[in-house]
């Protein structure tokens, strides 16, 4: 047997198992949660964040920012981040390159992550074309078909700057023509007229598809598409400016969050003095608050920047994906997004 042959049989060894995507229609979380209501510590902090953001949902007067960090995608909340999307429980999406490209964008194209049976020799897996993400895989074969489809679908675009939000709405229409997964959050938001933003969004499978694009239409003596990251704070802070009462969702930290909290201080910038903090807001991480950095920082230090209110505000200190199937199914199950009435963000930029 050739060592080809022997690399492709460890290869499919290793990529044997999928990771499934939690659906949180399938449990109802009311009671464990209302029980953790009584309890202390992490339970107890659980608790009042999902009552938050079901007053989020109960409020008709408030648009719910989702911001994502992290790799909870791959690890199994796929499904329920499209969810949200789909029952009009999120209004707005931030999030990191990752998510929405290399998880959600590549999962819509009909990829898959996998669970680790095994943690080999890094270096092993390296020489398989397998990416790690702790004890979850990905096919860095079938990550190159994303990044190439990144690049036709730019290849595609009038060669002109985009917000990530306007390119992402592009790779949404994609998914609808082409998409072989029904609950993809990118071809959901494009359905449902969500605005998606990624502020850091080359730091991920877009930006070598990007950067692939770019260098064939130079090569070619031909224009080329520009990603606009002013753009893409100017268009959130006017979706903040226009929505008043506004709530955070927010899973991990970093640019996402800085992001969507820093809409409050530009808006004031601009001139409109009366836009309120973030009325509402919930934070999921485990970042360690005593490095002083974004992740980590509490909700009421972003008080002290004008960011957000400090008077409906909580902090979970917990992995996200152990906890927010737990929120999602009781938010879900109590069904105040029944009676909210669709935001619909993205149209204000057509």
């Amino acid at each position: 047997m050739s060592e080809r042959r022997i690399n492709d049989q460890r290869k499919r060894d290793l990529l044997a198992k999928t990771v499934e995507h939690i659906d949180i229609r399938e449990f109802d979380a009311r009671p464990i949660i209302d029980r953790m209501a009584h309890m202390s510590f992490t339970s107890r902090d659980l608790a009042r964040a999902t009552q938050i953001y079901n007053r989020m949902l109960e409020d008709p007067d408030c648009t719910i920012f989702l911001a994502i960090a992290g790799s909870t995608s791959a690890g199994g909340c796929m499904d329920l981040y499209a969810e949200l999307v789909r029952s009009n429980m999120v209004d707005v999406v931030v999030a990191t390159g990752a998510t929405i490209v290399d998880m959600d964008f590549f999962e819509g194209l009909g990829f898959r992550h996998y669970q680790a049976k095994e943690i080999p020799d890094d270096d092993t897996l390296r020489s398989l074309y397998i990416d790690r993400i702790y004890d979850t895989y990905i096919d860095e074969e079938e990550l190159q078909q994303c990044d190439l489809t990144v690049a036709a679908i730019a290849d595609t675009l009038p060669p002109r700057p985009y917000s990530s939000r306007a390119f992402i709405r592009e790779m949404g229409r994609y998914l609808v023509e082409h998409g072989r997964k029904a609950n993809s959050l990118v071809k959901l938001a494009y359905e449902h007229d969500v605005p998606v933003f990624c502020p850091a969004f080359t730091d991920s499978s877009a930006g070598f598809g990007l950067v692939k694009h770019q260098a064939d239409r130079m090569k070619a003596g031909e224009p080329y598409l520009t990603l606009d990251s002013i753009a893409d704070f100017r268009e959130l802070t006017e979706i903040k400016i226009r929505a008043g009462t506004t709530g955070l969702l927010m899973v991990g930290g970093g640019v996402p969050k800085n992001f969507v909290q820093d809409t409050v201080v530009c808006a004031e910038i601009l001139g409109h003095e009366g836009v309120e903090p973030h009325q509402y807001a919930v934070q999921i991480t485990v970042a360690d608050v005593r490095d002083g950095a974004c992740s980590s920082s509490t909700l009421k230090e972003a008080a002290s920047w004008g960011k957000v209110s400090t008077a409906v505000e909580q902090m979970v200190f917990a992995e996200a994906g152990s906890v927010m199937p737990l929120l999602a199914s009781d938010a879900w199950h109590r069904g105040a997004w029944k009676n909210r009435t669709p935001r619909r963000w993205a149209r204000i930029f057509d």
